[in-house]
């Protein structure tokens, strides 16, 4: 597993780690599933990728409502399909939620029942979500201090799973937790030694999607028909080019909002990766070595008694 605040070097790295151990690279990045969403989500072009074969990247329409279940069915058929063809998966992203619940094998609870939902969301928009927070800690104590009332996916989820199930969010998630691990991985994440010096490559990054077309992009969405409500258009930067083109922001203004949104994930992404203590660490001085990476973490598979 390679992994890390956006623009750490993760791509090159894994593809050099593919290419040295017999592997093939699985995408663990929630929007480099959907198509058309290229330069915005740092989509790994052909060149990129080295002949290295990728899975997991553009799976599906940017009109699809994907999730992290169905991310994890579709992953593993990916990595066991490698396993069995004698080589390595090598799961390379950013989106720790993809990574950890691909890796544990997760089972989620059935989310089907469209209606349900549909009248979940119903009542959390017509009774306010501190009162629905309210509800929920009558069955449901433990997820309801969890959450915060503003959380309507999260809440409205809580309900969903109770009723389908008959079990509450937490005695579903304590029973997954119970279950071992799916895969046996080496977890490798990236960094930059100064924070200051990953703020600065994230400006970079952000620049060279600008240079390379990002706004245009954007406007081919809207052609295409995808509103800011799908759930593509979650993917860092795409709300506020398409705010952009339609003239309902100055351009300056929304790359600045991309930087600053794209700092604030990265910070975010190293703090859910700093609560494990099994990951091995891979810091950077001024920019990302694909070689140093690869001695690095060729030594931390040795240490591990994987090579």
């Amino acid at each position: 597993m390679i992994t890390g605040p956006t623009a750490s070097g993760k791509t090159a790295l894994g593809v050099a780690l593919a290419r040295e151990l017999n592997g093939e690279v699985v995408s663990a990045d929630s929007m480099q599933i959907y198509k058309h969403l290229d330069i915005g989500t740092a989509k790994p072009t052909a060149a990129e990728m080295g002949g290295i074969p990728h899975h997991m990247i553009d799976v599906v329409s940017p009109f699809d409502d994907y999730s992290v279940s169905r991310y994890v069915d579709d992953a593993t058929v990916c990595a066991d399909d490698i396993i069995s063809r004698g080589k390595l998966p090598i799961i390379v992203g950013g989106t720790g939620l993809y990574i950890e619940s691909l890796i544990a094998g997760r089972i989620f609870a059935p989310t089907e029942n469209e209606s349900v939902r549909a009248e979940l969301n119903d009542k959390y928009d017509r009774i306010g979500g501190g009162q629905m927070l309210a509800e929920l800690a009558k069955f449901d104590p433990v997820s309801a201090e969890k959450l915060h009332m503003n959380d309507k996916k999260r809440v409205v989820r809580a309900f969903e799973v109770y009723e389908l199930t008959g079990k509450t969010q937490s005695e579903h998630d304590a029973e997954t937790k119970a279950i071992p691990p799916h895969y046996d991985a080496l977890r490798i994440a990236l960094d930059y030694a100064d924070r200051t010096r990953l703020y600065a490559r994230i400006g970079e990054r952000v620049d060279e999607m600008v240079d390379t077309g990002f706004l245009g992009e954007a406007k081919d969405l809207l052609k295409m028909g995808v509103t800011r409500n799908h759930t593509s258009m979650q993917a860092i930067g795409y709300r506020e080019m398409m705010d952009a083109a339609l003239g309902e922001m100055w351009f300056s203004d929304a790359v600045d909002s991309v930087k600053q949104r794209s700092r604030q994930y990265a910070k975010r992404q190293l703090t859910w990766l700093r609560r494990r203590e099994d990951i091995r660490w891979i810091s950077w001085d001024e920019k990302p070595s694909t070689a140093l990476g690869l001695a690095l973490s060729t030594e931390f598979l040795r240490e591990a008694g994987y090579i």
